[in-house]
């Protein structure tokens, strides 16, 4: 199965129609992957560890995994790994381990490495990857599928069909331990391909915000709890993208140094949905616009209190904060998008158009 280009003429890069193309993603591993993901919490229960394994965007899966596994899932053993870490380091695996390792296309050495280190101790293995891609399946003992291939080297579809499967993961895994709310929250991740429609709707005001900054001189993305991997993910998107300096932080992080190099010229973006950090980051969002910076939040709709502090705000359907990664990311993503396009950019080459980066390839592999 490939992606079928949508609107070509008007939107000449892939990376466009992937994210557009989400809805249909997650409906797709709502219906199509439940199965297997049920036959993997069944797997996980004699399990006395699991080790969630990535690299790049897919790492950033990991750590939104990590989370829904422990707080939804209720298993503290559980660890979020990047790959080359997890093969360097590796921890003492056996046949009580389990290891899931993410990978979009299946390409990326040290996530094959890691499946290879995996069975080789004995560990159960299972992969998420894309449909037809070239991971190796013959190393995992349970292969789930996200999405169609991914066009564009910027990410998005992949990433978001993995989130899914660990939330539903996460869930099952929960209602199989009675955890409160387990039930609910699969109720309403059904809801998700509407909820990604309904942020995808909000591209003319994305727009607008990425042609008022795109002569930005930095760009800083803030978030804590699963949104804390939704800055690192943004981050990495507008630098694969566009190549403009950018950092995530998680959010106190951010205050305890990186916010002293905030100042005019600066965007700092709050993926501030109502949650933990939300009284911290009306006190951070206050302090961003004392230093002369652009301060710029993602709320939830109707939000009162800290959108009466940022200069500029872009209201989200209210969902619950398991929820929130998955949805708050896609205007984001657009974001990503035109400012990239806004810049001049080609966002799915990986910057390959650049004959000083094709020079620069040639000295290392992915």
């Amino acid at each position: 199965m490939t992606a079928q280009p949508s609107l070509r003429t008007q939107h000449p890069y892939y990376m466009y129609d992937m994210m557009t193309a989400q809805p249909k993603a997650v409906a797709r591993v709502l219906s199509e992957e439940s199965d297997s993901i049920a036959d993997l919490a069944e797997r996980l229960g004699a399990i006395d560890r699991i080790h969630i394994v990535g690299i790049g965007t897919s790492w950033h899966a990991a750590l939104v995994g990590e989370f829904y596994l422990r707080q939804i899932g209720g298993r503290e053993d559980v660890r979020s790994w990047n790959s080359f870490e997890f093969c360097a380091y590796p921890p003492a695996l056996g046949p009580s381990d389990a290891v899931i390792v993410l990978s979009h296309r299946g390409t990326k050495r040290y996530s094959a490495r890691a499946l290879e280190l995996a069975r080789s101790a004995g560990a159960y293995t299972a992969v998420l990857t894309g449909i037809g891609s070239a991971a190796r399946k013959d190393l995992a003992q349970l292969v789930i599928h996200t999405s169609i291939p991914d066009q564009s080297s910027a990410f998005t579809i992949s990433h978001t069909a993995a989130m899914t499967c660990l939330a539903l993961l996460a869930i099952e895994l929960g209602a199989r331990a009675s955890r409160p709310g387990a039930q609910q929250l699969k109720s309403d991740l059904q809801d998700l391909p509407l909820l990604i429609i309904e942020a995808l709707s909000l591209e003319s005001e994305v727009r607008k915000l990425a042609v008022e900054t795109r002569d930005a001189q930095r760009f800083y993305f803030t978030g804590w709890g699963p949104n804390a991997s939704t800055a690192y993910e943004v981050a990495l998107k507008i630098k694969e993208s566009s190549y403009l300096a950018t950092e995530g932080f998680q959010m106190e992080q951010y205050l305890h140094g990186p916010f002293v190099a905030t100042h005019e010229g600066c965007v700092v973006t709050f993926i501030a949905p109502p949650g933990a950090g939300y009284s911290r980051a009306i006190q951070l969002a206050k302090a961003v616009n004392e230093t002369g910076g652009l301060s710029v939040g993602l709320v939830e709709l109707g939000d009162a209190d800290l959108s009466n502090v940022l200069s500029r705000t872009i209201e989200l359907p209210t969902v619950q904060e398991f929820l929130t990664p998955l949805l708050y990311l896609v205007p984001l993503q657009m974001f990503t998008y035109w400012l990239a396009v806004e810049s001049g950019r080609n966002p799915d080459t990986f910057r390959l158009d650049d004959p000083k980066h094709q020079a620069a390839r040639e000295n290392y592999e992915l």
